[in-house]
């Protein structure tokens, strides 16, 4: 079988990128398809993430100024050489089923290429505010573009099933992310706190940082970490309120890990305030290291990953209150953590890479079949 992977780069840290890699190589690796990675602004780069030898990469040079919407006048006009790249690679792969991964140009006219290959369109965010939050006259009337577009796919995979009812085509599919499982497992004995991702708005950092601020002195030699990329000066605001509390020695900003799985290994709890969540792979790693987690119910991933009670404190959104409660009770039980990282990495095999691509693999013939 071929199977052909569209984003437009690989060489990004994301989640995106990671999962991409996971199930490409898995596909070429364990199951002997041939796959390859179609991008179209990779400029060069290596993948951050690593493909096997086995998988062809080919990037198409469109090279988008990503800094300005795909509609501006500079974007626009390469949008016919990225359509032509991209019809001319289809016919030289000639592949049997084709997956676009990210948003960008391809997303709009890729159902009209070649219309007899099948076609999957993935979704890797959360609609659930996309969904319901007003919008300006030109967001609505790309939203419809949007909704026009995904009803060509011949597939759509979403994360969860709570984001079903936000998608527009009659053929949805829920297939969670992989979780990477082994046989490392995180120090349940470290008096650090973990939490990472982009340093945004939408991880709501400023919760974490209100919380803790309120256990701190409980036992001052606890510490909260977080790990990720500052975005549009975020992180300057939280080291404000950081220093407001007085806590700069004991809440530090990180930057970003090559391999954040490794940096987990160090930290005995994970914590998660954010406004909203699809599917954070992030959940998949803490509990396959046998970390216990504390979130809150954000919109609309934790709650398929963590089973309250058992491998986490599952919180309701935004109770701050109940949050740093949870909070405390973990770091003051040792005994608890230990018993929600057993659960965790039992819970977890759920989500094995081979359950996960077998899921991959039924869809893929069952379109091809068609």
């Amino acid at each position: 079988m071929k199977i052909l992977y569209l984003t437009d780069q690989t060489f990004l840290h994301g989640g995106v990128e990671k999962v991409l890699s996971q199930k490409a190589n898995y596909l070429a690796e364990v199951f002997g398809y041939e796959v390859t990675i179609v991008t179209y602004r990779q400029q060069g780069n290596n993948p951050i993430y690593p493909f096997s030898d086995q998988i062809q990469c080919i990037d198409l040079g469109v090279n988008y100024e990503i800094a300005k919407s795909y509609f501006h006048a500079d974007n626009f006009k390469k949008i016919r050489h990225h359509f032509s790249s991209l019809k001319r690679v289809l016919k030289e792969v000639k592949p049997d089923v084709i997956i676009s991964c990210s948003y960008g140009p391809d997303f709009y006219f890729l159902p009209f290429l070649d219309t007899q290959i099948p076609k999957i369109k993935e979704f890797h965010s959360s609609r659930y505010f996309y969904a319901s939050a007003p919008k300006p006259f030109k967001t609505k009337l790309l939203q419809q573009l949007t909704l026009v577009a995904e009803k060509k796919y011949d597939a759509l995979v979403v994360l969860n099933e709570s984001e079903r009812q936000f998608y527009n085509n009659k053929n949805i599919n829920v297939i969670p992310n992989p979780a990477e499982i082994s046989g490392v497992r995180a120090d349940l004995t470290s008096k650090k706190i973990l939490a990472a991702g982009r340093i945004s708005p939408v991880k709501n950092f400023g919760d974490l940082i209100d919380a803790f601020a309120r256990i701190a002195n409980d036992d001052t030699e606890w510490e909260l970490h977080f790990f990720g990329e500052d975005y549009i000066g975020t992180q300057a605001t939280l080291e404000k309120k950081i220093t407001e509390y007085g806590l700069q020695t004991q809440i530090k900003f990180m930057g970003i890990a090559p391999d954040l799985k490794v940096k987990m290994q160090d930290y005995s709890i994970y914590a998660m305030t954010s406004e909203s969540e699809c599917f954070p792979m992030v959940l998949l790693e803490a509990l396959s290291l046998g970390m216990p987690v504390i979130s809150y119910d954000a919109p609309t991933g934790p709650q398929h990953i963590l089973i309250n009670n058992e491998d986490s404190f599952l919180v309701p959104y935004k109770n701050l209150d109940i949050f740093t409660e949870k909070l405390r009770e973990m770091i003051q039980t040792d005994s608890l953590r230990q018993q929600m990282a057993a659960k965790g990495r039992e819970n977890v095999q759920r989500f094995g890479i081979e359950i996960v691509m077998q899921q991959w693999t039924n869809l893929f013939i069952s379109l091809i079949n068609k």
